[in-house]
């Protein structure tokens, strides 16, 4: 406020000295030199008096040359009138007239006034965006929602991939927009509110657009954060402008993008200051569901978000938002079809292979397979081909996954054989045991931030279950490249940090979240966090429900699964000594290998 007031009076300052500078000008041109009237009597004899104005009280002239100070024009006391026969004599006009001497000095004021008003107001409707005086002052309750007409919407269904089962809840809000009048013949009503929910990059967004395109009606798109500002009730003021513009152009979509931003549970997280203005907004939107009818104003509201689990509950009763479309990651044959609308915009070469291309990318969303069809068209490019090979597309998979290659950060050469011993092991380890997923890369070239080498392991399908052996496997593989530092070296090294974290991670989720412990029994003692659509860990604050004794026996039951994994890769890569050495020697002179230029190894099953 302080600050405000400090900006307000130096604005005005300004402005008085402008003003003060623009009087002293218009003194200065209108300067006129007053003289005595024997010296007038004197310029009239010589000759230099071009032009009189004679007023009541005043003689006003112009001389035909300067005077040293440089004026030309000059005044003096008026005498009698028969003086006008001595001008004449010399051939002077003369002219009567009327002193305005009030009228100037107001217009030595108002004209400067004036102009720097006209200044003002041609910097302030600049700054507004030209709406008016007051700007986007008097306009800050309007509704910042980006209209597309019909023509502006070139999106369809034809351009939404992998997500079938969401353009099939969608197609009847396209129906209903298209022939509202015969739609509810039977007596059904369309849902006021449609919610898409998906983790970020499905296409949420895209999908709203092509609900759009699809009825050929307007669109009105807007951001949750959009409703929000620094003056109390504005957020309600834009949500009841949004709905009155709409209803103007029904039939429409009203699309909130980030409903999260707006529509966060009233009196959740007390402890981090109020929320009385968003709250307000939200207030007004349920008014504006419960206010309208859809069947008769031909308006369809489209919202989405990422994080579902803190909105209000009134938000998603029914009779508002009252039908939820889940947006999820695709899965194979979803990502083959978005492979397929992206790859149209590249030059492919003959060996690219879209069903190989979605079989190396389980969990990429359609903004993650866009991105990836860029990257494998930059690195095409980069080495200056022809057209985008599968090399590229692997390549471009890694450098998503594992980060930028590094060659420039060199190691030394004791180093540079732990990682290779320590990579060979993970490789190994998932050779040797069944049902754990293909090695496909082994490379000791660092990537990434902390990444002195890397494994890489792409499944072969899409998986949706776990059991208990897989994920013992899966945790004997993350442990593989420790053991072999000690078989090897025996010694250890803190290259192994981010696997002892993972492993000791999936041994915590068998024993208290997966009831899959004999000892502790079919329960479960942690509740599931909120990760439903990829929300980061510690937001929420872990909750215990069981006694010191019964944590005491979770922490014993989970060091025990994670030394078991380290036991059984440990067995097999001393089963294996010779060949995790040779291994190591090779990736050592290569820097990587591929899965075909690993050994084959016999399931740990037999070896046992």
């Amino acid at each position: 406020m302080e600050r405000k007031v400090r900006i307000n009076i130096v604005y005005a300052a300004i402005a008085f000295a402008c003003i003060l500078l623009l009087q002293s000008w218009w003194q200065g041109v209108s300067r006129v030199e007053v003289i005595p009237y024997s010296e007038f009597q004197k310029f009239l004899t010589e000759n230099r008096i071009s032009e009189i104005v004679v007023t009541e009280r005043h003689i006003r002239g112009t001389l035909k040359s300067a005077l040293p100070d440089g004026n030309k024009t000059f005044t003096t006391t008026r005498v009698e009138p028969v003086l006008a026969e001595t001008f004449s004599k010399y051939g002077i006009k003369v002219t009567g007239g009327t002193d305005e001497t009030v009228l100037k000095s107001v217009a030595s004021w108002l004209l400067p006034m004036v102009l720097f008003l006209g200044i003002w107001m041609f910097v302030i409707r600049r700054f507004s965006g030209g709406q008016g005086l007051g700007g986007g002052m008097m306009s800050i309750g309007k509704s910042k929602a980006k209209v597309f007409v019909e023509n502006d919407i070139q999106v369809s269904f034809d351009d939404v991939a992998g997500v079938d089962e969401a353009k099939t809840e969608l197609q009847e809000i396209v129906a209903f927009l298209k022939n509202p009048d015969t739609y509810g013949r039977l007596g059904a009503r369309l849902p006021k509110g449609v919610l898409l929910v998906g983790p970020p990059g499905t296409g949420k967004t895209l999908i709203a657009r092509a609900v759009a395109g699809e009825a050929g009606v307007p669109f009105f798109s807007i951001s949750g954060s959009e409703f929000v500002e620094m003056f109390v009730g504005v957020g309600a003021a834009r949500v009841r402008d949004l709905f009155e513009q709409a209803r103007k152009t029904a039939p429409c979509i009203i699309f909130i993008d980030e409903l999260d931003a707006l529509g966060r549970a009233r009196g959740a997280f007390p402890g981090m200051g109020g929320h009385d203005e968003k709250e307000q907004t939200l207030n007004q939107l349920l008014m504006e569901l419960d206010g309208f009818d859809p069947s008769k104003e031909n308006m369809v509201l489209l919202a989405a978000t990422n994080r579902p689990e803190i909105l209000d509950p009134a938000l998603l009763r029914a009779g508002r938002f009252d039908r939820q479309v889940l947006v999820d990651r695709p899965d194979r044959l979803g990502r083959v079809q978005i492979l397929r609308v992206h790859l149209k915009k590249v030059e492919l070469s003959g060996d690219v292979d879209e069903e190989a291309v979605a079989g190396l990318t389980p969990g990429f969303t359609g903004a993650d397979l866009a991105n990836l069809v860029n990257e494998a068209a930059l690195l095409a490019t980069r080495r200056g081909g022809d057209a985008v090979a599968m090399a590229d597309f692997v390549e471009a998979i890694e450098r998503i996954i594992a980060g930028l290659e590094k060659k420039n950060r060199l190691l030394n050469p004791k180093e540079r054989e732990v990682v290779a011993h320590h990579e060979i092991g993970h490789a190994i380890t998932a050779l040797a045991l069944p049902g754990t997923d293909k090695v496909q890369k082994v490379s000791i070239i660092p990537r990434g931030i902390g990444s002195l080498g890397y494994t890489i392991q792409r499944p072969t399908e899409d998986r949706f279950l776990m059991t208990r052996q897989e994920l013992e496997n899966k945790m004997a593989v993350l442990l593989g490249g420790r053991a072999a530092e000690i078989l090897i070296f025996g010694n250890l090294s803190t290259g192994a940090a981010d696997d002892l974290n993972k492993a000791t991670d999936i041994a915590h989720a068998i024993v208290t979240r997966y009831g899959m412990d004999e000892t502790l029994g079919e329960m479960t003692y942690e509740s599931e966090r909120p990760l439903f659509l990829g929300e980061a860990a510690g937001v929420y604050p872990e909750r215990r429900g069981h006694s010191e004794v019964t944590a005491r026996e979770i922490d014993c039951a989970v060091r025990a699964l994670v030394h078991t994994a380290f036991e059984r890769a440990s067995s097999i890569l001393t089963a294996h000594r010779d060949t995790l050495v040779a291994t190591a020697k090779t990736l050592l002179e290569a820097e990587t290998l591929s899965a075909d230029d690993l050994p084959t190894i016999a399931p740990w099953d037999e070896v046992a």
